[in-house]
This record gives C-alpha cells, structure tokens and sequence, in this order.
C-alpha cells in the first residue's frame, strides 16, 4: 500500500447517516486518500466531503461486488462497510461475498465507527505498509490437477461406455 491508500467506503441506508458523521469528523484525513464508493453513498460522500469520490453502482445492483472485484485485483487498499446487523437486506449474499473476499485478500475492515476509528487513526494510515499478501498458487494449482483428474476419469467412463 502506498501512503495515499485508495479507501472503499460502503454504508446501508440504515447506516447513512452514521457514515456521513464519521466522515465529517475525518474529512482531513479521508480527503488525502483516493475514495471508492457504492451508489448513494458515492454521492452522500462527495457532497459531504466536497472531494472527488469514485462512484460504483448502488449495493442491490452490483456495486458490492465492485468493490469485490476491486479488493481482488488488488485495487482497493481497505474496506469501511457500516452494515445494518439488524435489517435483512435484499442482496446479503452479496454482502458476505464482499466481506469474505477482503478477508481472503487480507484487507483492512471496519464495519463500524469504533472500528473505522481505530483503522483511520492508526499510525500505518500515513506510510507506506505492505501487508502479507496470501499466495494462493499452490491452491489454484490443486484445484486445476482435481479438475484435470476429473475430466480425464469422466473421459474415460465415457470411452468404457461406447466400447
């Protein structure tokens, strides 16, 4: 990560108003980084901070998977989601989706203030910090000789059952 990192900021709508306060009362950090954002929030934020954030499609219709996408191809440096715990959302897979994928990909998360708090104030926020990117090559080539093996067995019943 470099010193300026790029930031997603997320909030449901239970949550708006919560995640517009925090960053009011750190706009002069916030300001200093480079802003992601899904849909409303996007805007909530831009006008909230008079700064250019960049805007992502609104949660329900993709937009968390943005990010998710984003945090995969190592484009997004953390993750501030205010979730409402206690409201059912139409797209919670989505959601968990994200949450899962910043973990896999061992990003900062703070899903509420407290936490976002302790994440913006912390010494790291202003230097550079390289975290420990997880290798998944041995994975990924697990997954593909299972996969090979597989295909090749499927072949062969099928070859068996013409012959």
């Amino acid at each position: 990560m470099e010193q300026t990192k790029r930031i997603a900021i997320i909030a449901h709508n239970n949550k708006k108003s919560d995640i517009l306060e925090w960053a009011r009362f750190n706009k002069f950090f916030l300001v200093q980084h480079e802003l992601y954002a899904t849909g409303t929030t996007g805007k909530l934020l831009e006008e909230e901070l008079g700064s250019v954030v960049h805007k992502l499609q609104s949660g329900p219709l993709g937009g968390d998977q943005q990010i998710g996408a984003k945090i995969s191809m190592q484009e997004i440096d953390m993750l501030i989601f205010f979730w409402d715990p206690l409201e059912q959302q139409p797209h919670d897979p989505d959601v968990k989706a994200l949450l899962r994928i910043a973990v896999v990909w061992n990003i900062p998360i703070a899903c509420n203030r407290a936490s976002a708090d302790f994440l913006i104030s912390s010494p790291l926020m202003h230097d550079r910090y390289q975290p420990d990117l997880p290798n998944y090559q041995e994975y990924l080539e697990r997954n593909y000789k299972e996969q090979a093996a597989q295909v090749n067995k499927e072949q062969l019943s099928r070859l068996e059952t013409v012959s």
